[in-house]
């Protein structure tokens, strides 16, 4: 791959780092029921922090493709840390979409009765489906990949 379209790839994951981050800093200011709070309130709700402790699987993602481009940019795609890398990005995919369904049975079961959940119960469904997606493509990548390296170690073995 040229240097340029790791760079621009490594851009891109950063770019979507941020759009997360800023996403879920004004998404709560924003959001029904907490217009009429102060901050400390705000941003010390239960399920807001649950949504911050559930992103930590995402961006602990982001950082290992933004690693795994640098791999892909030193020629060191054939090896373990690589695995590894894609490894742990299927765990976070995994764990993201466990978390986002945990979330979406709290919101069903709890729901304030005079709320509709529908539109929160869709976007759980969304992404968890992109998660499974997402951990699905990686498995297999990460399969290709050990296999791949395997065969490189037993060349490297026999010459």
């Amino acid at each position: 791959m040229k240097r340029i379209s790791i760079i621009f790839l490594q851009a891109v994951i950063v770019l979507i780092g941020i759009v997360a981050l800023s996403i879920m800093i004004r998404f709560p200011l924003t959001e029904g029921r907490a217009q009429n709070l102060d901050l400390f309130s705000i941003y010390f709700d239960p399920f807001i922090l649950y949504g911050y402790a559930s992103s930590i699987a995402f961006f602990v993602a982001l950082y290992k493709a933004f690693k795994l481009l640098g791999y892909i940019g030193q020629n060191k795609l054939f090896s373990l840390t690589s695995v590894r890398t894609l490894k742990s990005i299927k765990y976070c995919a995994i764990i993201l979409s466990i978390l986002i369904v945990t979330a979406g049975l709290y919101i069903r079961i709890f729901h304030n009765k005079e709320d509709d959940p529908a539109g929160f119960l869709a976007m759980c469904i969304i992404i968890t489906f992109i998660s499974i997606a997402v951990a699905t493509a990686v498995a297999v990548l990460e399969k290709i990949l050990q296999n791949a390296v395997d065969m490189k170690t037993e060349n490297d073995l026999t010459i």
